[in-house]
């Protein structure tokens, strides 16, 4: 599991392969990971963009970015956790992808970047 904090918002990433929806004769390859944000400030942060970057391993670069997550815009009160999980495809059997979150602080209404760590997307046979 990767993780970092930026400005009292945790976040923690876990990857998982998906065999039942890939097709690697077909170069597909498909990817599930689980978001978890955790709130150690003291005070409310909205979670209102997300911005990933997505790098396969055959050179190929995207950019998404949008509102909210999973169609949510979660709000995190002190201490709180929201988890989620989504997915990503690949046309390669390896890739990587990191991005940030605008958040709201609730208190002062003022938008910060929250850093979404680097993590790579590896089909597990080309581990061995």
């Amino acid at each position: 599991m990767n993780s970092t904090t930026t400005q009292g918002v945790e976040v923690s990433v876990e990857t998982y392969y998906q065999p039942d929806y890939s097709n690697p004769l077909a170069g597909e390859f498909m990817f599930a990971y689980r978001i978890t944000i955790d709130n150690h400030n003291n005070f409310s942060v909205k979670l209102h963009r997300r911005h990933w970057h997505i790098f396969d391993s055959n050179g190929d670069h995207r950019e998404v970015e949008g509102e909210g997550v999973v169609g949510v815009q979660p709000m995190l009160t002190p201490g709180d956790r929201y988890q989620y999980v989504s997915g990503c495809n690949l046309r390669s059997e390896m890739g990587r992808m990191s991005g940030t979150y605008q958040m709201e602080n609730m208190d002062t209404k003022k938008f910060f970047d929250v850093d979404i760590p680097a993590f790579e997307m590896v089909v597990p046979f080309k581990n061995n």
